[in-house]
């Protein structure tokens, strides 16, 4: 027998949200970001869903890209951090890798190297988000050296990120925008700017190339509403089961520390899941749920293995009901937001522990 707790994934979902994206950026190609662990959802089988669907996918380094690779994808892979070492610029010229180069260190060591065969590079540059990249200043000259080396293909794609995209009433992007066009404006070659906030919310970013990542797996990263966002199916549904049911007096508490007190007569039931499976410890009372498809909360702190929920207002659960953390019919935005995170935080922590079931359909 296994353990209840288990995030289901609807990979016609994630089939769906990358339809939509290719929608939202018809001229667009789309590079499908599955960097740590596809947000949790498991890269490889997450990968091989895209890849007929993408036009290459990308990652954040050499250890993921290499995984892909021994799981049969063959599909051009980014490696958004570039590299580390001078010996990885020989395994992505093997692979099929292609290299974002951001820094003088990066373009030194891939002039310098001797490869069997160019590689791909996209070029970085730093529009004030002061991470990665070059500056606007040096990125004429980065240019010329990437263009004038053996070691790189002739077409060189300029790209950038944003820092405040998910925020439709900031400035920063617009001015990010600017940046990068006015930079670009004596570059020749392909353009990349929209992350998965872009493409929902600044269609004057898609250029041509798209980088949706967060949006694929059903979430929208928008601080506010926004019809695009609307259409997104989430693509995870973490769920597990009741396994205990207790009536509490009023003035009783349950769970650690004794943070959730009972002001009526009440009935808590205790769910398999815990920190130890993913769910964040720091959700406070009154974090939503769902029980047989009806809403009800948190009671109590979240222990490794468990959590109590107040279902006193739902006079027919059982043992053995079903009950949804996140997914399919409940935001993981809203539970994020409880837990004073991010949906991004709550998959990528997905530990091993928690089975993956996959649905195709």
């Amino acid at each position: 027998m296994a353990r209840p707790a288990k995030a289901r994934l609807n990979l016609e979902a994630l089939r769906h949200n990358i339809a939509h994206a290719r929608a939202l950026a018809p001229q667009s190609k789309i590079m499908a970001v599955v960097k740590a662990n596809a947000y949790g959802h498991g890269a490889v089988v997450i990968a091989q869903t895209l890849q007929p669907l993408a036009d290459a996918l990308a990652v954040a380094c050499i250890d993921e890209a290499l995984e892909l690779r021994a799981a049969g994808i063959s599909a051009p892979i980014l490696l958004l951090e570039g590299f580390f070492e001078a010996d990885e610029v020989h395994i992505a010229a093997a692979e099929n890798f292609w290299l974002c180069i951001d820094n003088e260190w990066q373009l030194n060591v891939l002039e310098q190297e001797k490869l069997q065969q160019p590689v791909q590079v996209w070029l970085k540059i730093d529009t004030g988000m002061h991470r990665l990249g070059f500056a606007p200043e040096l990125s004429s000259d980065a240019y010329k050296r990437l263009k004038s080396s053996a070691n790189v293909l002739d077409e060189i794609v300029l790209c950038t990120h944003f820092a405040s995209a998910d925020d439709l009433l900031s400035d920063q992007t617009q001015e990010q925008l600017d940046v990068f066009n006015n930079t670009c404006e004596a570059l020749p070659g392909l353009r990349s700017a929209a992350n998965s906030p872009g493409l929902l919310g600044w269609p004057e970013s898609h250029f041509d190339w798209v980088r949706p990542g967060y949006m694929l797996y059903g979430n929208s990263p928008l601080a506010i509403q926004h019809d695009n966002a609307q259409a997104l199916r989430p693509v995870m549904t973490l769920s597990s089961t009741i396994i205990s049911l207790h009536e509490v007096k009023p003035g009783e508490s349950v769970g650690y520390g004794a943070t959730w007190t009972a002001q009526q007569p009440s009935r808590i039931a205790t769910v398999t899941i815990g920190y130890g499976d993913g769910y964040p410890r720091l959700a406070r009372n009154g974090t939503p749920v769902l029980v047989n498809g009806q809403r009800a909360s948190l009671a109590g702190r979240v222990s490794m293995d468990m959590i109590t929920i107040d279902v006193t207002h739902l006079p027919d659960v059982k043992i053995g009901d079903e009950v949804i953390l996140w997914g399919d019919g409940l935001p993981l935005a809203e539970v994020a937001a409880c837990a004073g995170t991010i949906g991004y935080e709550l998959t990528t922590r997905m530990p091993a522990r928690t089975r993956r079931l996959v649905s195709k359909a």
